[in-house]
């Protein structure tokens, strides 16, 4: 399963291996790592937001071995919309209700609109619209857009999806 994780460091050298060892010598795979050197949190802590695959029953056991490391983990969760992509969206976006566009994707359960970026020239011009979307994977983006595409033409809206 896929499990992401925010962790805080101390602010000295060899912290970050510390927190990682624990995931190989347990099987797990870390697929990304986030380290926020420039920020510090409340404690003085280096905060890191991890990204990791490993069975199920052995994350307690991870969390325990990262704590008995003096790594403070404050969040675990799974991981759940795996796949995304941004397309663009060209058109009268906000007169056209984008708030029914966007809950045409959210209320399938297995697909967001998590990100939106909104330019608008003038009020009567048409205006554009980054739109990332998120699904729980490649089958489920891949519905997701033709959901979207569908919501778009009833609207008179132009989609340019990725390359």
């Amino acid at each position: 399963m896929k499990i992401s994780m925010d962790i805080e460091l101390k602010d000295i050298p060899g912290q970050l291996v510390l927190a990682l060892e624990p995931v190989s010598g347990l099987g797990g795979n870390i697929l990304s790592v986030l380290h926020q050197r420039d920020k510090k949190t409340p404690a003085g802590r280096i905060p890191v937001e991890l990204v990791i695959e490993i069975e199920e029953k052995r994350l307690e056991r991870l969390v325990e071995q990262l704590e008995e490391r003096g790594v403070s983990v404050v969040r675990t969760g799974e991981v759940s919309l795996r796949e995304s992509m941004v397309v663009l969206l060209i058109g009268h976006i906000v007169h056209s209700d984008l708030g029914e566009t966007i809950d045409s994707i959210d209320r399938t359960g297995f697909a967001e609109i998590v990100g939106l970026s909104l330019s608008m020239p003038g009020v009567d011009k048409e205006s554009s619209a980054l739109v990332t979307l998120s699904a729980l994977g490649t089958k489920e983006l891949d519905e997701a857009l033709k959901i979207l595409k569908r919501t778009a033409s009833k609207k008179n809206i132009t989609i340019i999806p990725p390359i």
